[in-house]
């Protein structure tokens, strides 16, 4: 199918931006990997279509105070092979090792996938995980929404009307931090039947902070403080069990994505102990 007809706008400002986006219906183009598809299928069909790649200030990765900020424009690529991602939140790169293929990766936004809030997205849990923060601008003004209550169900986003995400912004980690992202998908690259990222501290040996989320398994992630039972994978199992409720569909049933969790959540936090003890050596 085609897409239904719309106005496109290339704004050269974010006012103008801003301004195009008070119709009614419209919709924020980057770069395009999720809402093109949409719009071929008429999932989606808004009036109008605003392009936000002429607006440079959206572009780049930069360290800014205690945070790492990437811009609405940035492409996965770039952000997979940023050294200051590596430096400072290598969690990123490491959940962007699963995103799709190298031809979409090099158009995708990092940012655009995130405002997106696919509950299967990889980016969608490392954001939850590490309490990002997502600016939005407005004909309001701007304003930032922590990442906790950002999400708030499946595609689905606290942005209001007229708003758009310019930014995002990740606290830094210093190398006493380790993370790891870990997921099963019929195909490398396919989005996972189930994923587990997790964020560890290490101190002296012994972990001193664990968390965890839990990706396509819920509407949106499924965050999750094991410092309690992780040395215990029993009780940790339990934990992490109570608190998901996958579904069944035509790629896998609940228990089976049950069976999933309990396997890579062990996986994860193996992982990121390993990460954060290699970062300190």
């Amino acid at each position: 199918m085609k897409p239904s007809r719309f106005q496109y706008v290339r704004p050269a400002s974010i006012p103008e931006a801003v301004v195009a986006l008070q119709r009614s219906n419209s919709k924020v183009l980057a770069g395009g990997q999720s809402l093109t598809p949409l719009l071929s299928m008429r999932l989606a069909a808004p009036e109008v279509l605003v392009d936000i790649n002429g607006l440079t200030e959206l572009a780049g990765i930069e360290v800014r105070g205690s945070e790492l900020w990437i811009g609405a424009i940035a492409r996965h690529q770039e952000v997979l092979t940023h050294p200051l991602v590596g430096a400072h939140v290598p969690l990123l790169q490491q959940a962007l090792t699963h995103v799709a293929h190298p031809v979409i990766r090099n158009r995708g936004t990092s940012v655009g996938s995130i405002a997106h809030a696919d509950p299967a997205g990889e980016l969608t849990a490392v954001a939850a995980l590490l309490g990002a923060r997502i600016h939005v601008a407005s004909a309001q003004g701007v304003r930032d929404i922590p990442a906790k209550e950002f999400f708030v169900g499946p595609l689905e986003s606290s942005l209001l009307h007229g708003e758009f995400v310019t930014g995002v912004s990740f606290p830094i980690f210093e190398s006493s931090w380790g993370s790891s992202c870990v997921e099963i998908a019929r195909r490398h690259g396919d989005y996972a039947l189930a994923g587990v990222c997790a964020l560890v501290h290490v101190d002296g040996g012994l972990i001193t902070s664990a968390t965890i989320a839990i990706f396509s398994v819920a509407g949106t992630p499924v965050v999750i403080d094991v410092i309690d039972v992780c040395d215990e994978s029993e009780k940790l199992d339990q934990k992490v069990q109570s608190l998901i409720e996958p579904d069944t569909d035509i790629h896998a049933t609940a228990e089976y994505r049950r069976q999933l969790v309990k396997t890579l959540v062990v996986q994860a936090l193996t992982e990121a102990r390993s990460n954060a003890e290699s970062r300190r050596s």
